[in-house]
């Protein structure tokens, strides 16, 4: 059964910094913090529209949920946790930053039901984290996940892609050390500038900015890049049993009207898994024509075996995964019948998730 989220925005309430690239209220849409009064309407009308509560999570989303006036944290867990069990949500989720996070929080929130934690860790990188004014380390991250593992949360992490000073070899860096802590879940977001922010200061300056020379790799060269990366990182932590439970933001008229660049697009994860798939059909048909690199083949070498592929195909995936082999708007299906191979795709229940067979 599919998991979903009750979202609830605590929009910037209570964070101690303004990272280089917050505004939460473009964000999440929100201009103000949600009440108490506010939270139990919001869960009485939808503990009654959505069909399995159960699979449920009342999230609390947008803020720092952790470091928002005591006060109002309780009240806020208090009135969710009235939903929680019985018959109504699994649990309560909330994100917060990694420096406030204690026992005595995690006192707190194991008490009035919060069953997952999600830490922005944004970057493992100290020079990264320090560039875009996030005020906490990579240890903090470290010492906070532990805390939160050995308290029975599920723990889940946030990571962004493109940030200021931040290299490929940073965006690698910090996937190996995400993978070291084994979250339950991970969100990856390509890096989106809004209005308002220090980045878009530092890219109308041109400090920063996001297309660079050959050479410098400071920058991403192009939107495929960013993608392609994202692909890449979202395979990884699938394959290594974390979930990715979102990649890119979410669509939203406040961040495309807002938004003055980056790597934003409101199907951005269907982007990158058609980028998964794609690789995975092009291995399949390498392996078939003995091809190394069906993408980058040289003509006077490979011509009998590129003709193998001048043919019809039939991939099988699994069948949740038919429209991301697809691609986006069909676009591996046109991508193939540029390079003059027809593929047809099916559904196998034994296949696993970003797997693919060829069937002749």
């Amino acid at each position: 059964m599919r998991h979903s989220n009750i979202s609830i925005f605590i929009p910037h309430t209570g964070c101690p910094h303004k990272c280089s690239f917050c505004d939460q209220h473009t964000i999440s849409g929100a201009q103000k913090s949600s009440s108490a009064d506010e939270v139990r309407e919001i869960c009485e009308k939808a503990v009654k529209e959505i069909n399995s509560p159960e699979n449920t999570e009342i999230a609390f989303f947008g803020g720092s949920f952790t470091a928002i006036p005591r006060e109002y944290m309780i009240s806020l867990l208090k009135t969710a946790h009235e939903f929680v069990g019985g018959g109504k949500f699994h649990g309560i989720r909330i994100s917060t930053r990694p420096d406030y996070i204690n026992p005595e929080i995690l006192d707190i929130l194991k008490k009035y039901g919060v069953t997952a934690i999600e830490l922005g860790a944004q970057s493992m990188s100290d020079k990264v984290l320090a560039a875009n004014e996030r005020g906490h380390t990579a240890q903090d991250v470290v010492n906070a996940s532990s805390l939160i593992k050995k308290y029975g949360f599920e723990l889940g992490l946030q990571m962004m892609i493109g940030l200021y000073e931040s290299t490929g070899e940073d965006e690698w860096e910090t996937m190996e050390k995400i993978l070291e802590i084994h979250p339950d879940t991970v969100r990856i977001y390509p890096v989106v500038i809004l209005k308002n922010t220090k980045l878009a200061q530092l890219l109308e300056s041109g400090e920063y900015q996001l297309f660079g020379g050959e050479n410098d790799e400071r920058f991403y060269y192009d939107f495929d890049d960013v993608v392609d990366t994202a692909a890449a990182l979202l395979e990884t932590f699938e394959e290594n049993g974390i979930r990715v439970i979102k990649c890119g933001l979410h669509a939203s008229e406040f961040v495309e009207k807002d938004m003055v660049g980056g790597y934003y697009h409101p199907a951005f994860r269907e982007l990158c898994e058609s980028i998964i798939y794609r690789e995975k059909i092009w291995n399949a048909l390498s392996d078939y024509a003995d091809l190394s690199r069906p993408q980058k083949y040289i003509k006077e070498e490979a011509e009998a075996k590129l003709a193998k592929l001048h043919d019809s195909f039939t991939i099988a995936v699994n069948p949740s995964c038919i429209s991301k082999a697809m691609g986006h708007k069909k676009s591996n299906q046109l991508h193939f019948r540029e390079n003059g191979i027809e593929i047809k795709i099916i559904g196998d229940e034994n296949i696993p998730k970003y797997k693919c067979e060829l069937r002749r």
